[in-house]
């Protein structure tokens, strides 16, 4: 076993403490990785907070991993030692049902997160998270960086980054086309850059007028504060495709009527349970050849090749690196739920002593 830092809560709306998990020894196709950066996802702050569910404490938060490996099993064949790699929100899955068979692992009915979940193929241990040190796990499920990655900036692709590419490229957003992204904080200003990079005319809807400089800043032809009436006149039956991050209730009817005839609303942002938007059926019916439709993720596939394609095209997140302090980070986590950050943290993992 490997005795390993890591920031984690004890319970609830805690705040975060230093604390020393277990890692498990290195299995022929495992790969160790010092973990250099750490991305905060808003998804985060759900588990910490039980929001989505009971969940077991110490809890070491953290699917948004980048960093080196120092240590290959003796069937590695993916990575050698030295190499920058990636890790997201799963860390194994079965390898045999239809889904894994179709590269979508995330939806295997067996699928081991990365933390917060039981490794049935490691006798049920509780997975822990990237808010710490380093983390051991099967090469599949690890991404390959290029080595001229901007490696500071890298971990939130492997959660907004993935997220939001998946969905519109399912869709194929295209140039000329006229698209919508509701929440602009993390995942959305990623989404922002892929559409905009696609062609498409982008239009961004948040509730602040805090961020329209932003998002004039990265290409977008329309900001809409929701809360300012005038913003939202002109909209109804405009858009070919609306992806929707929003991590708060929200009234869903309202953007399936910007979708025209065949048009489609993808849901990538997941509230608390106590805080979930609905829709209700006879918006279907009456709006009809709408679609909606939810995504999770991404295949490691599909994953990779979003790293490849962002590194490449200089498709980066805006970030604001801190320390590796559980004061620090606790801070952070009351800005994130404040709606005070722009636009995502990544915490420096080598300053935790």
């Amino acid at each position: 076993m490997n005795n390993v830092k890591a920031l984690a809560v004890f319970s609830p709306k805690e705040p975060f403490k230093e604390i020393t998990i277990n890692r498990r020894d290195l299995e022929p196709k495992d790969i160790l990785i010092e973990i250099l950066y750490a991305g905060i996802c808003h998804s985060d702050l759900h588990h910490v907070n039980a929001d989505w569910g009971e969940e077991t404490y110490p809890l070491v938060p953290g699917h948004e991993i980048a960093g080196r490996v120092v240590e290959v099993g003796k069937d590695v064949t993916k990575f050698k030692i030295g190499d920058y790699a990636g890790v997201g929100c799963m860390v194994n899955s079965c390898g045999k049902c239809e889904v894994c068979k179709a590269n979508r692992e995330q939806y295997c009915s067996g699928v081991v997160f990365t933390y917060h979940s039981h490794d049935k193929l490691h006798d049920n241990e509780v997975t822990q998270g990237g808010y710490s040190k380093n983390i051991v796990l099967v090469e599949d499920f690890a991404i390959k960086i290029p080595a001229n990655a901007k490696i500071e900036k890298v971990a939130p692709l492997l959660c907004a980054g993935i997220t939001t590419y998946s969905p519109i490229h399912q869709v194929d957003v295209k140039k000329g086309d006229k698209v919508g992204l509701a929440g602009f904080g993390g995942l959305g200003h990623m989404a922002v850059q892929y559409m905009v990079a696609l062609g498409a005319e982008v239009t961004v809807f948040d509730i602040t007028e805090d961020k329209r400089a932003d998002a004039k800043r990265l290409g977008v032809i329309r900001y809409v504060n929701i809360n300012n009436p005038e913003d939202l006149k002109g909209l109804d039956n405009t858009m070919s495709f609306i992806l929707s991050t929003i991590p708060a209730n929200y009234d869903v009817g309202m953007y399936l009527k910007m979708l025209k005839l065949d048009g489609q609303m993808a849901i990538v942002g997941l509230p608390a349970n106590i805080n979930l938007p609905s829709i209700r059926i006879d918006k279907l019916i009456w709006q009809g050849a709408r679609k909606v439709f939810g995504s999770q993720i991404g295949g490691v596939k599909e994953t990779q090749e979003m790293l490849d394609y962002s590194v490449a095209n200089n498709k980066y997140p805006e970030v604001e690196i801190i320390k590796a302090d559980g004061a620090v980070v606790t801070e952070a986590y009351q800005k994130v739920q404040d709606g005070k950050v722009k636009f995502r943290y990544v915490i420096d993992m080598s300053t935790l002593k």
